[in-house]
């Protein structure tokens, strides 16, 4: 197992942000779900316990579907509030475009410290002092008004109403607490889910791919410094747009956003969940920036990207469909029947990574 298997699968099989089931309960929500059921029949489709991208729900007495989904972006915010707290709110909006649906609606929460104490903004926040001289000494109230700023303008580029939220500063923490809840509206007549459903379909790639969002390789040791993902304000725009016209073809088999661990952490969960396999060739992703690394490609969390599996007959027009969108767009790989995830780069192999987890990391 190669330094990058490692950190691939750490995220997947033990890191609580793929894994929340380890420790919550999710029985508990399915029974208190079937036992609300009763009273108001067919109206929640996919819930907590599905391990899909959002929930999928129908108002009583209207025919349409909605999507609703909660995304945190809270340890980012320490280095990058801005940033963060944007880009928080577009992934969700990502996973909420990944079933299938336009988001509309927005609710966040943010707490941190009292107004008046001091936080440090930049590398060192978590240090509690600056030992790196690029680091902005501010009051906890200024730095709530920089992530509301980034929630705002996010909002304001896909079109989304931010409807309510809240705010405490009891917090005592160095992490602030940034929590954002996105609704929106199916835009076809059945939800996209996130399981791999056929061997052979193609893996088409939206968007470009860079070297930020490198969390999961500084975990590992295999990059110096940590490089917060970047908030792609227009790009995210034209993401969307483009893929709520893919998914209007009526020809994507199945859809994920690309958020923790990028590209591997979207084609491993889509095949462990439906029980297949894939081969990536990582040299066909088109990138944002120059001498970026395949490990990077591999796991960056570049924001702005959407992964799709599409049968091989329509690949042609789902792929005009987005580039007509202005999106940049790729075959970067396919489905198999095996039960793990290969990546390559071209003929070097980068990564194999099995649906099941090996019995030294559980």
């Amino acid at each position: 197992m190669n330094k990058v298997e490692k950190a691939l699968m750490h995220g997947l099989f033990v890191h609580l942000h793929h894994n929340i089931d380890k420790a919550i309960d999710f029985g508990v929500f399915k029974e208190l779900n079937e036992l609300v059921a009763k009273n108001s029949p067919g109206s929640l489709l996919i819930g907590p316990d599905a391990n899909d991208d959002a929930a999928v729900f129908r108002m009583p007495g209207d025919d349409g579907l909605m999507v609703a989904k909660m995304e945190s972006h809270c340890s980012p915010c320490v280095p990058r509030p801005y940033d963060a707290a944007a880009t928080g709110a577009g992934g969700a909006m990502r996973d909420v475009v990944a079933m299938g649906a336009r988001p509309l609606f927005l609710l966040d929460f943010i707490g941190t410290r009292p107004l008046d104490e001091e936080v440090i903004v930049g590398p060192c926040g978590f240090k509690g002092r600056c030992t790196c001289g690029n680091c902005r000494t501010m009051t906890s109230g200024e730095r709530i008004n920089i992530m509301v700023r980034g929630i705002r303008d996010m909002c304001r580029t896909m079109g989304v109403f931010v409807i309510g939220g809240g705010l405490s500063t009891s917090f005592s923490d160095i992490v602030p607490a940034v929590v954002v809840a996105v609704i929106g509206r199916l835009v076809g007549d059945k939800p996209l889910t996130k399981p791999a459903k056929n061997a052979g379909d193609r893996l088409l790639l939206v968007g470009k791919t860079g070297n930020d969002g490198n969390d999961t390789l500084f975990r590992a040791g295999l990059v110096d410094v940590m490089r917060p993902a970047e908030a792609l304000f227009e790009e995210e725009k034209i993401t969307m747009e483009a893929s709520l016209a893919a998914i209007e073809t009526g020809k994507i088999n199945a859809c994920s956003d690309l958020g923790a661990a990028g590209i591997g952490a979207a084609v491993c969960e889509s095949v462990r969940y439906g029980g297949l396999g894939a081969r990536v060739d990582l040299s066909k992703v088109p990138c944002k920036v120059d001498n970026i690394t395949p490990e990077e490609i591999l796991i960056c969390e570049t924001q702005a990207r959407m992964l799709f599996q599409v049968a091989p007959e329509n690949v042609a027009e789902v792929m005009a469909r987005i580039r007509a969108k202005g999106a940049e767009v790729a075959e970067i790989g396919e489905v198999t029947a095996d039960n793990k995830a290969i990546f390559v780069y071209g003929d070097k192999p980068i990564a194999t990574i099995p649906n099941t987890p090996p019995k030294d990391l559980v």
